[in-house]
Formats: C-alpha cells, structure tokens, sequence
C-alpha cells in the first residue's frame, strides 16, 4: 500500500476527518492504512491482545484507551503478535513500551507517548464500537489512514 495522507487529503478533502496531531510514531512500518477495528478500554490490554491474535490483515486496530499516560498498552511481544496476524498497524490513545524494539517490527504503530509500566489484566472493555478522540470520530468498519503527517478517516477505501 502506497499512499500519503497530504495526496488523499488533496484528493478527498469534502470526505475526511483529520485527526488532530497528538500521535508519535513508533512502528517500523510508518505508512500504513486499513479498514477500522476499534477497541474502548483504560489501563487493561487484555482485548488487546485478543484482537492481535485474530486475522488483521487489511485492517488497523484502533484503542481508545482514555489518552492515559499511567501504563503501556502495547509491548514488543503484542506487537510481534499483531505481525504475526498480518495486522496493517495500530493508533493508541495511550502508551506503548518496548518501543524500540516495537520500531523493529513491520507493523504501524501511532500512539500518544511511552511508558515502561505494564497494564492490567482484567478482559474489560468494549470490540467495535465507535470511538472519539483527536476531534474524530473512529467508525468500526470505516477507513484510517496514517503516515508521518498524521492520521485521517474516510467512510469508504481510499487505496
């Protein structure tokens, strides 16, 4: 998949939402795109994991876990998971750690910032569901794309 958002925001701009820009970069792979699986959950990535082990391919995983700064909700093993399940990538209201070796994997990964404490463990939270953050709304089933200028939404694919 070869895309940049500026080219489909040129391209699609009367049918997008732009995320606002409060996402790093962590993944190896720093363009990628797919149709939208969403997770709602704070400080457990027990679903995470879940959702990581399924089939992604084509798909991107999208956490909203309430912007916490407290513990990670990615790691090295998760991420290597999610390449294993051909996952396209991931963006995470929250933290991730391992990030180095998370910058290893040909997996995207967008999230808020880093932090070393694992999560909880708990299976709470909500599958596909839509979820708001960054001024957007995140639609099960609709489009995210994601590159070094940032993230944008789209009802229908793009590429």
């Amino acid at each position: 998949m070869s895309f940049k958002t500026a080219d489909l925001c040129d391209e699609h701009s009367d049918n997008l939402q732009i995320a606002e820009p409060l996402f790093n970069n962590y993944g190896g792979k720093t363009a990628f795109g797919g149709e939208i699986v969403t997770l709602k959950l704070f400080e457990d990535n027990s679903l995470v994991r879940q959702q990581l082990g399924e089939e992604g391919k084509g798909k991107v995983l999208v956490v909203d876990g309430g912007g916490s700064l407290r513990c990670a909700l990615l790691g090295d093993r998760l991420a290597e998971l999610g390449v294993n399940s051909n996952w396209e990538g991931l963006i995470i209201y929250g933290c991730i750690r391992d990030s180095k070796d998370v910058g290893e994997f040909d997996l995207g990964v967008k999230a808020v910032n880093t932090c070393p404490i694992k999560s909880v463990k708990r299976n709470e939270g909500q599958l596909n569901i839509p979820v708001r953050f960054a001024g957007v709304t995140f639609q099960p089933g609709h489009y995210a794309y994601a590159d070094e200028d940032g993230i944008i939404i789209s009802e229908k694919a793009l590429v």
